[in-house]
């Protein structure tokens, strides 16, 4: 048996680095996803590991690191909003990147059902009740079930692909 693909290139092992290379060249949309209540405990961060997990019922999930900076907070929080951002939300995308406590000041939002902040300029976002949380190696997945839904706004998507921001050509 060969260790090397068809290619003729040698296999290598996944290694931390090894897995971020390869997994940055899958294109994904960039989420912030907040907590809390506006102008109380509000929060924010940054991702882009979420995804659809049913239509029926409702069903989202995204993951954070076990290190994030707000971690605790959304896993005693209870509800979320999902924020899909746009391509013009990039400064949105770097600000809650960072790990920072000012919360959302000087953040334009709005709220839908549960009172978690939505951005109005996002594409769309999805307000939902925490469901479950599972840990799974260096991360939690947080799964939540959509309450409500802003309906989309016409813009183009937030992309990030190998390790920087993109743009969808049509």
């Amino acid at each position: 048996m060969s260790n090397t693909p068809e290619s003729g290139e040698p296999y290598q092992d996944p290694s931390p680095e090894r897995m971020r290379a390869a997994l940055g060249g899958f294109a994904t949309g960039v989420a912030v996803v907040t907590c809390g209540e506006i102008g109380r405990n509000a929060c924010a961060v940054t991702i882009n590991s979420f995804t659809s997990l049913s239509l029926d019922p409702p069903l989202i999930l995204f993951c954070l690191d076990k290190s994030a900076f707000h971690l605790d907070r959304f896993l005693k929080a209870g509800h979320f909003a999902v924020n899909i951002l746009s391509d013009a939300q990039i400064e949105l995308s770097n600000r809650f990147a960072q790990e920072a406590e000012d919360g959302l000041e000087g953040v334009t939002t709005g709220t839908l059902s549960t009172g978690c902040p939505v951005f109005p300029e996002a594409l769309t976002a999805l307000d939902c009740r925490q469901e479950r949380v599972l840990e799974a190696g260096d991360h939690h997945i947080l799964i939540g079930r959509v309450v409500a839904i802003r309906p989309l706004v016409a813009a183009d998507p937030l992309v990030f692909f190998r390790g920087r921001y993109a743009a969808i050509t049509r």
